[in-house]
């Protein structure tokens, strides 16, 4: 069984793959739209996606960088992460209608950019610490 401290790296791992998966998706969609349009039946060009993936990344970001700042007590980490989460969750929030297309899209990427530099900087000094 893995201790909670142990299992950081794993998760700032995955993190940083689920936020970078968020901003491919964002960037790409409308081209792959153009492309197929079919694809906005799918899950994919639904907003339910932005949701699930909202939901996946808040947790697992709150608990990976709450336990390496706990370790590492690095102010920009948390920085970071809070700030990355507050915008996606502002940009899921106000979506299309508050933010319009292209600033929806802009303050998604923004904050998936936050989220991960936040869980690059905890992996790195969690491991720094771990040495």
């Amino acid at each position: 069984m893995y201790k909670l401290p142990e299992i950081t790296p794993f998760l700032d791992k995955y993190a940083i793959s689920v936020s970078a998966m968020c901003a491919v998706h964002c960037l790409s969609l409308p081209l792959m739209l153009v492309i197929f349009p079919a694809l906005g039946q799918t899950i994919l060009g639904q907003e339910l996606f932005h949701v699930l993936l909202l939901w996946l990344v808040v947790p697992l970001s709150l608990i990976s960088l709450s336990l390496g700042v706990k370790q590492h007590r690095s102010l920009l980490v948390a920085f970071l992460g809070l700030v990355g989460l507050t915008i996606l969750m502002l940009s899921a929030m106000l979506g299309h209608d508050g933010l319009g297309e292209l600033g929806e899209r802009l303050a998604t990427l923004l904050g998936s950019i936050f989220i991960v530099f936040g869980h690059f900087f905890n992996y790195k000094y969690a491991n720094s610490r771990s040495n």
